[in-house]
């Protein structure tokens, strides 16, 4: 401990020594996992995708349901940027995000349509559960977007299939990729949505493809 009168003829190092000695005190006292968590957290290398893999998993929200603006991950940050406002007069019908700790066949995250009663606020992580496929081909190359459902929500948290949705719920989600590019001059093919069986080897891919590239270097800790 430190004392004013110790140092009486300056007064600025002597504040400076206390307030450090209060930190360390401070410091001394919080858990090692803790501390490491006051460090920026990247939300696509530094979240967990889970325990229950693939089957269930954590999703981080980029795009609220019923927003028209196009969210995404900076690869850099771990933070979102604003990529877009949407040219069509459309909104998502789901909340959009990704599997973190995956890497898909377009270079980036797997995405996943989160069915959810609520809009979620971006950056969210919500526990999901997958049930179905969806994919698209986007600039020549397989868009793969899984379909799961918050299990925390009571309206959906017994959807096991994509199937069990209902129908209309299933058509505005497939009509929403084939229509939100079209004034931007860019058409999109949407398959018909598969099962989860069509859905598993694609995370367990994706999950494989991140480990990878991450042993390897080729995914750079920002």
């Amino acid at each position: 401990m430190y004392f004013i009168s110790d140092f009486a003829t300056n007064n600025s190092f002597c504040r400076e020594l206390i307030f450090d000695a209060k930190v360390a005190e401070i410091l001394s006292c919080i858990e090692p996992e803790t501390k490491a968590s006051v460090a920026m957290t990247h939300c696509w290398h530094d979240v967990t995708p889970g325990e229950n893999l693939p089957k269930e998993f954590t999703a981080v929200i980029e795009i609220p349901m019923g927003s028209s603006v196009k969210y995404e991950l900076d690869k850099k940050t771990g933070l979102l940027k604003v990529d877009r406002v949407l040219y069509s007069a459309v909104y998502y019908p789901a909340n959009y995000g990704f599997i973190p700790q995956t890497y898909a066949e377009d270079d980036d995250p797997l995405d996943v349509l989160v069915m959810c009663q609520e809009p979620v606020a971006p950056l969210t992580l919500v526990e999901a559960r997958v049930i179905g496929l969806m994919t698209m081909v986007d600039a020549g190359k397989k868009d793969h977007k899984i379909l799961a459902v918050a299990k925390y929500d009571p309206e959906y948290n017994d959807c096991e299939q994509f199937d069990e949705l209902p129908a209309h719920r299933l058509a505005m989600v497939r009509r929403f990729f084939q229509d939100y590019k079209l004034l931007e001059g860019k058409s999109v093919e949407v398959d018909e949505f598969q099962p989860v069986s069509s859905a598993i080897p694609i995370i367990e891919n994706a999950l494989e493809a991140y480990s990878t590239l991450r042993r390897r270097g080729f995914i750079e800790r920002r």
